[in-house]
C-alpha cells in the first residue's frame, strides 16, 4: 500500500459513514417527536406556562388549575382547551383530578416542563441577539418595509 493509499483510507475512516442516528430505542424516538409536536403548539405552550408558575412566593408544591380557568386565563373556548388538556395528559405532562363536576390539572412532570421552558427562554434570548443584530445593521433606506 503506498502512502496516497494510506492517506487515503485514514481520511475515509475519520468521515462519518451514512447517517448517524442516536442510540435510542425507537419507541423512545417516536415519543419524543410526540412530545414535540404536542408542546410545540402555542396555546398548549401556554397551558404549561400557566400550570408551572408558584403561587405568590411558595415554589412548591404548584397548584392545580380548574379546565375553565384555564379556558379564560389563554382566552380559548372550554372545548378547545380541554382538547389541550387531554393531548397534554395523554403524554404525561400533567395529571388531572375530578372533584364532582369540576376537573382539576396540575402539572405531572415538572423536571421536563423546566427543561422545556429553558429551551423557550434561550430561544427567546436568542430571538432578541438575532433581532439586535439586524437592527444594528439596519440604516434608514434599508430597512423600510
Amino acid at each position: 500500500m503506498t502512502d496516497t493509499d494510506q492517506s487515503a483510507d485514514k481520511q475515509k475512516s475519520q468521515r462519518p459513514q451514512g447517517s448517524h442516528k442516536p442510540k435510542r430505542p425507537p419507541e423512545v424516538d417516536k415519543y419524543v417527536d410526540i412530545f414535540l409536536s404536542t408542546v410545540c403548539d402555542t396555546s398548549r405552550r401556554y397551558i404549561l406556562e400557566l400550570l408551572a408558575q408558584p403561587e405568590g412566593d411558595k415554589p412548591e408544591p404548584l397548584p392545580e388549575h380548574r379546565s375553565g380557568d384555564i379556558a379564560r386565563a389563554i382566552k380559548l373556548s372550554a372545548a378547545t382547551t380541554s382538547e389541550h388538556l387531554r393531548q397534554l395528559v395523554e403524554i404525561g405532562l400533567i395529571a388531572s383530578r375530578r372533584e364532582g363536576n369540576v376537573v382539576y390539572y396540575r402539572l405531572r412532570n415538572r423536571k421536563l416542563v423546566q427543561s422545556f421552558h429553558d429551551l423557550l427562554a434561550a430561544l427567546d434570548n436568542n430571538y432578541a441577539l438575532n433581532h439586535a443584530h439586524k437592527v444594528l445593521e439596519c440604516d434608514d433606506e434599508s430597512c423600510k418595509a
